[in-house]
């Protein structure tokens, strides 16, 4: 394992890899937490609630304190899947936060459905995990339907070419997006001349289709950031 966290790049692991991640030593104020103690807790969550797990992926940064992770859950809409974000970082860099989000089923695109909202303020002695975690559920729970409302809605919101090329423009050009500048060709090619029959109507829905596959080309933790800065930008336009 400790080759592998030697790699220069976010690293994709399982989630047996991400037991052995080892954990720093806390002090009197500030208690890490185990990456696999943060997933083990949300899938028991997840659990109670009756919801099944059909897939999940994660990724480490190069010295394993920085961690993000894709819970995809069984349930289906709009042909989509949606999910549950996860990241947690155990050197003071980022709070343990989650967010959701959807997969694309026809495709395999991964999307969030908006930013990272923390589940505490820090990782400190008196945080309960459990609790914290299941707050958060709900949370993200109450937010599948108008997350399928909203693709809905892309669906049928036709744009003309000229508005495709301006909001990719924002994307790139004036910085809107969390992403690398060298994407916004593919994104136009993947709008413009689409791989999937699905996506060739003009509409909202296959211009964001557009963003999330030129974003798989990412390494997985730019490819986690970049999804999430995506739909404050579709939500602008």
């Amino acid at each position: 394992m400790n080759g592998l966290l030697a790699d220069n790049s976010a690293l994709r692991i399982t989630r047996d890899q991400l037991s052995q991640i080892p954990t720093p030593q806390g002090t009197e104020s500030w208690k890490p937490i185990a990456h696999i103690e943060v997933v083990q807790a949300i899938v028991e969550s997840l659990s109670y609630r009756h919801i099944s797990v059909v897939k999940d992926e994660y990724a480490v940064s190069h010295d394993g304190m920085k961690f993000f992770g894709v819970i995809e859950l069984e349930t289906v809409s709009t042909g989509v899947r949606f999910l549950l974000g996860v990241r947690n970082a155990n050197d003071k860099s980022m709070r343990l936060a989650m967010t959701v989000g959807f997969r694309v089923l026809i495709c395999s695109n991964l999307a969030f459905y908006g930013d990272f909202t923390p589940v505490l303020a820090k990782h400190s002695k008196h945080f309960n995990l459990k609790d914290s975690l299941a707050v958060g559920i709900d949370q993200m729970q109450r937010s599948f339907k108008p997350m399928a409302d909203q693709i809905d809605q892309w669906q049928e919101s036709r744009i003309t070419d000229e508005e495709a090329r301006l909001i990719i423009y924002r994307a790139f050009i004036e910085d809107t997006l969390d992403a690398p500048k060298h994407l916004a060709r593919k994104v136009h090619e993947f709008y413009f001349d689409p791989m999937m029959q699905e996506f060739a109507p003009r509409t909202k829905w296959s211009l964001h289709n557009g963003f999330t596959s030129a974003f798989k080309q990412l390494d997985p933790i730019p490819q986690y950031k970049a999804t999430a800065s995506l739909a404050t930008l579709f939500n602008r336009v």
